[in-house]
This record gives C-alpha cells, sequence and structure tokens, in this order.
C-alpha cells in the first residue's frame, strides 16, 4: 500500500509541474506586439488629442467673444460658446478650468487603484470617460450643462496623466529617460497650438459643436485599446494576473495533493470535504469585512503616502516652482489669442500663436530633455536647468509684450516659449525620481492636481478679472508674466537640497517571487528575459 502511493506520489510530480506551467503561461502571458517605441507613440497621440482639446475650447473660433455695441447703438452678434451662451470674462475663464474639479477628485483615486487594478486598464476606463464626455460638450444647451462635461473631461483625463510617464519612464532607455519624458510632454505645447489652428478652423467654417465630435472620434479608438490590449506592469507594483496565476498554481497542487490523499486513505474523504464545506462558510461570513478593512487599508496607504510626499523637501520644492511656471503658462494658452488680436490687431490671432507655440514648444521641449541627458540626468541638474531656462525666457518674454512692433514682439517671444517650454522634461523626471516607484503614480497625479488647482486654473480667470478692472491687454500680459520669475528662484532653491534619485529603490510593493516578478519585467527588457529563459532551459 505504501509503495502504490509513493508510485501515485511520484507520477503525480511531472503533473503538477505541467500544470503549474500552463496556468502560469497563460495567466500572466507576455505583451504581444508591444515596444517601447510604440507605446511611447501611442501615449504621445493620446496626449496630444488631450491637449488638443484645450487649446480648441481656447480657440477664437470655438470660445468665441461676446455680443458687443457701440456708443451708437450698433451691435455685433457674439460668436462661438461665449456668444451662444451669454458668457463674461470671469464665466468664460471658468469654463476653461472645469476639468479641473473632475481632475482634482480623480487623479488621486486612479494613483491609488493602480496598486490593486491593472494600470493599463485604468487608462483604458479613463478615456472612455474622456470621450463620453466631449460628446457630450458638443451637445450641451447652457453654461452650466458644458461646465458639467468640462469637468468629467477632468476625471477622463486623471487616469492616464496619472500612469502614462510612469510607463515611459520605466520603459525608456536608462541614458534617454529625460528625453523620453521630453517627447511625451512635447504634445502639451503642440497639442495647444493645434486646437487653437484646429477651433478656428472648424468654427469658422462650420459650428463650434462639430469640433468637439472631431475629438471624440479622434480619441474612441484608443479608449478601446487600454480594454483589447494585454496588460502592461508599472515597476514596483505587482499584477492582479500574476496573482491569479500564483493562486492557480496553489490550488493545482492542493488538487493534486487531495488526489494523492485519496489515494493513500479513501476514508478520510468525508473528514476533508466537510472541512472544506465549513472553510467555504467562513469565506463567505467574513467577506463583508474584508471589503470594509480593504476600503480602509486603502484610504490608510493613501494618506501615509500623502505624508510622504509632503514631507519631501525635493518634491514640494519642484511642485511649488511648476505651479508658478504653469501660472503663467496656463494663462496664455487661454488668453494669449485674445491678447495678441487687442495689443497688436492680429487678424490670425489663433493661427500666429499656434504657429508660435508648435514650434517654440517641440523644440524647446526636446531640447530641454536631450540636454539634462547631456549634463547627466540628476536631480541637481535639473533643478539648474529649470531655474536658468525659467529666468532667461520669462526675461525675453516680458521684454516681448513692452515692443509696440508686432513683428518685435513675435520674435522677443517666440526665443522666451522656447526657453520656458524647455522645462518640461526636467521637472517631470523630479517628480518621477525623488519618489520610490510604487509612488510614482501618486507622484504624478499630485503634482499635476497641484499645477492646475494652483496654477492655470486660478489663473484663467484671475487674469480675466484683472483685465475687465485696468482694461489693458499689454499690463495685463506683463503683470502675468512677472511670474515667471518667483518661479525661477523657487527652482534655484533646489539645487541646495540633499536629493537622491529613488528610481531603482525596492518599494513594499516590489515583487519577490519569481512568477510575479517576470509579469512586472519592462518591455525594454522583455528579448533579454526570454533570451535567458531559454538558455536556463534543460
Amino acid at each position: 500500500m505504501a509503495q502504490k502511493a509513493t508510485k501515485s506520489s511520484e507520477e503525480a510530480k511531472p503533473r503538477l509541474a505541467e500544470t503549474a506551467m500552463v496556468i502560469a503561461s497563460t495567466a500572466a502571458p507576455a505583451p504581444s506586439w508591444f515596444t517601447p517605441k510604440r507605446l511611447l507613440v501611442i501615449f504621445c497621440l493620446i496626449n496630444l488629442i488631450n491637449y488638443v482639446d484645450r487649446g480648441t475650447i481656447a480657440s477664437n473660433g470655438v470660445n468665441g467673444s461676446r455680443t458687443t455695441c457701440t456708443d451708437s447703438g450698433i451691435c455685433t452678434a457674439g460668436t462661438g460658446i461665449q456668444g451662444e451662451f451669454h458668457l463674461n470674462n470671469f464665466q468664460d475663464g471658468v469654463l476653461s478650468s472645469a476639468f479641473m474639479v473632475g481632475l482634482l477628485i480623480a487623479s488621486p483615486v486612479f494613483a491609488s487603484l493602480a496598486k490593486s487594478v491593472s494600470p493599463f486598464r485604468l487608462i483604458g476606463v479613463g478615456l472612455s470617460v474622456w470621450t463620453f464626455a466631449i460628446v457630450g460638450c458638443a451637445c450641451s444647451l447652457g453654461f452650466w450643462s458644458i461646465t458639467i462635461f468640462r469637468m468629467l473631461v477632468g476625471v477622463g483625463e486623471a487616469s492616464f496623466i496619472s500612469l502614462a510617464a510612469p510607463f515611459i519612464d520605466d520603459n525608456a532607455p536608462a541614458a534617454q529617460k529625460t528625453a523620453w519624458l521630453a517627447i511625451f510632454y512635447m504634445c502639451i505645447p503642440s497639442g495647444y497650438a493645434l486646437g487653437y489652428v484646429y477651433g478656428g478652423v472648424v468654427g469658422s467654417h462650420t459650428n463650434w459643436r462639430y469640433a468637439f465630435v472631431g475629438e471624440a472620434i479622434l480619441m474612441l479608438p484608443f479608449a478601446i485599446l487600454g480594454f483589447v490590449m494585454k496588460p502592461l506592469q508599472l515597476k514596483g507594483f505587482f499584477h492582479p494576473e500574476s496573482k491569479k496565476a500564483v493562486t492557480a498554481v496553489e490550488t493545482a497542487v492542493e488538487e493534486v495533493q487531495g488526489a494523492d490523499t485519496y489515494g493513500i486513505s479513501n476514508g478520510k474523504d468525508a473528514s476533508y470535504s466537510m472541512k472544506k464545506d465549513m472553510r467555504n462558510s467562513t469565506l463567505q461570513k467574513s467577506s463583508k469585512s474584508k471589503v470594509a478593512s480593504n476600503i480602509k487599508n486603502q484610504i490608510s496607504r493613501f494618506l501615509n503616502d500623502m505624508k510622504v510626499l509632503l514631507v519631501d523637501e525635493v518634491y514640494v520644492v519642484n511642485v511649488l516652482g511648476y505651479i508658478a511656471y504653469n501660472f503663467v503658462i496656463g494663462a496664455y494658452s487661454y488668453w494669449g489669442p485674445k491678447a495678441g488680436y487687442n495689443i497688436y490687431h492680429m487678424n490670425d490671432a489663433d493661427t500666429i500663436f499656434g504657429g508660435i507655440t508648435i514650434m517654440s514648444g517641440i523644440l524647446g521641449t526636446l531640447a530641454g530633455g536631450f540636454l539634462l541627458d547631456y549634463m547627466t540626468n540628476t536631480i541637481s541638474n535639473a533643478f539648474k536647468l529649470l531655474s536658468a531656462v525659467t529666468l532667461i525666457g520669462g526675461a525675453f518674454c516680458f521684454g516681448a509684450f513692452c515692443f509696440k512692433n508686432m513683428y518685435v514682439f513675435l520674435a522677443l517671444f517666440g526665443i522666451g516659449e522656447l526657453l520656458v517650454f524647455a522645462t518640461q522634461g526636467p521637472v517631470n523626471y523630479i517628480c518621477l525620481h525623488c519618489v520610490k516607484p510604487s509612488m510614482r503614480p501618486l507622484s504624478m497625479a499630485i503634482s499635476t492636481v497641484s499645477i492646475h488647482l494652483f496654477g492655470d486654473v486660478p489663473s484663467a480667470p484671475l487674469v480675466g478679472v484683472l483685465q475687465d478692472a485696468i482694461n489693458n491687454w499689454r499690463k495685463t500680459a506683463l503683470i502675468l508674466t512677472a511670474v515667471f520669475f518667483p518661479s525661477a528662484l523657487i527652482w534655484f532653491i533646489g539645487i541646495f537640497l540633499h536629493s537622491v534619485d529613488r528610481f531603482n529603490e525596492e518599494s513594499e510593493h516590489q515583487i519577490t517571487t519569481k512568477t510575479e516578478r517576470s509579469s512586472t519585467t519592462p518591455l525594454l527588457e522583455g528579448k533579454k528575459m526570454e533570451t535567458t529563459e531559454s538558455v536556463a532551459e534543460p
């Protein structure tokens, strides 16, 4: 009897190993056709469409103008959103900032969910919400309806902005990390600029509502892609599917061992079945308490992570400088075309500002990323670059508004924008590398929420109020541009702070088992891992 049991156990071992290998390979598949460069291209296109929407709603063609009347009683009908819904400048500024409400609420939520749900699927959910909200903007009936849909746009955007940069940072070559981030963030000025042109063309030739319909059509394929593609993983996180694989393997072990035990002693089957039933009953009763406990743990973990971020001097200084910087950039992006039209009487303000922004944005953002990589991408060097380009670029922009000649203004303003856009790669490099890998989504989420909540969100309506009060676009622009200088000073302070690059630090969520670790391998190392495994096979 003992010999039969031993024989049965030995025969079960190959079956167990084979079962475990099959389950693990099917539960945690490697990405199919994804490569790091394809990932970068897809994320850049999504980011571009997102910011095309920002430029579109700010363009003269879509945003339009209010109804105006002369002293003699001759009135000119309003155009676009502002004309159709009869908005004043303050309401118009609020409309540009409404997305922040959704972004503020949803960004920390998506960042926290990334620890338990596939981040790639979260991006798919966010893009689906974004697409729905954009269609809602096209169907709006008044100020409040379009404001609500703009809030939902922020909810949809939240998942992508929190998770895209960490994905890129994981898969970029070590010596080109800032350059890859710069390519991704280059889509911000490019998107704004294309939005100016796109909104101007569509709004002037058809109706402003069709501009939003076009954006939704462009984003829909990427929303679907987030659900149908095999999920990618982030450094410092476990994969839910790989966890299922481990659980499935353990279940297979129990089943095989249970079969062997049955072969040894059939008399114990009734006792085993009774224990199994009692165990299932206990699990069902405790399920509700587990849900409550999980929610409590999520909140506790979020609060602890927030505390870590807020006491990190490097992170706080970086975000404070970014807030002041974004205060100016946000107001430029929204009021720029109108200011140019009123100060320099530009007939095609949308096209001119769009052209300057897209050229300066592309060249400046790429130059900033490649320059930091050339200097050696460290946090200290990033602060040096941030303070220098913001100070010099701000001086050029300030000087540009002092000249009455439009061509001198365009030349100086173009150089200024070229320099200030060089900040995009370095500032986000600091956000990603001054924290542990598992905290990068939350770091990006809080950074984004902060620069919008305290930066471009209040700047748009505040500039509108300032202009309503002084009624002089040149003075308004000069006051706004002066905010670049405090931003440069804050980043200058960051040079002298003790900084540590924590990209390679282990975290409490880092994977330790072989099965789970393989599922979190960045795309860049995919071929390397496959080669190693093939060599290791007997």
